[in-house]
């Protein structure tokens, strides 16, 4: 069990550090569960608003609107849904002791990235080789 005292609310990591030392790993950890916990909220408003919500509207314009709204919603929340199974990944990932690195070359991925994009499997360079070789295959 890690001591409370690890981390501090704070801390950022900061490159010349051991590389996904303690800290590192609370880090990053706190911040994805955090942010699963927000998306898990905004999900459930979203279920309770669809529930409140489900009333007829006699207008025809007003009825195409607000099944727009619906769809439109209902999208959002799934790639909200495929957002979540991707940080659950990356606690997976924490909790092997693989996080951080590379999926494709087992290279450290930059703290800056993981910063911005804690869910990033892939370095920049790896992804970017990754998604040249998607387009090359889709234009086929």
């Amino acid at each position: 069990m890690k001591q409370d005292n690890v981390f501090s609310e704070d801390y950022r990591p900061v490159e010349g550090e051991p590389f996904m030392n303690d800290r590192q790993l609370e880090y990053f950890k706190r911040k994805l569960v955090t942010w699963k916990t927000d998306l898990m909220s905004d999900s459930r408003e979203t279920i309770e608003g669809l529930q409140d919500n489900t009333r007829n509207i006699p207008d025809i314009a007003d009825r195409a609107s607000e099944e727009t709204d619906r769809a439109l919603e209902l999208r959002t929340r799934d790639r909200q849904r495929k957002l979540v199974s991707k940080i659950d990944a990356a606690l997976r990932r924490i909790d092997e002791g693989e996080y951080g690195y590379c999926e494709m070359t087992g290279e450290p991925i930059s703290l800056r990235r993981l910063d911005a994009r804690p869910i990033a499997t892939m370095t920049l360079e790896a992804q970017e080789r990754h998604e040249r070789r998607e387009k090359v295959h889709r234009d086929d």
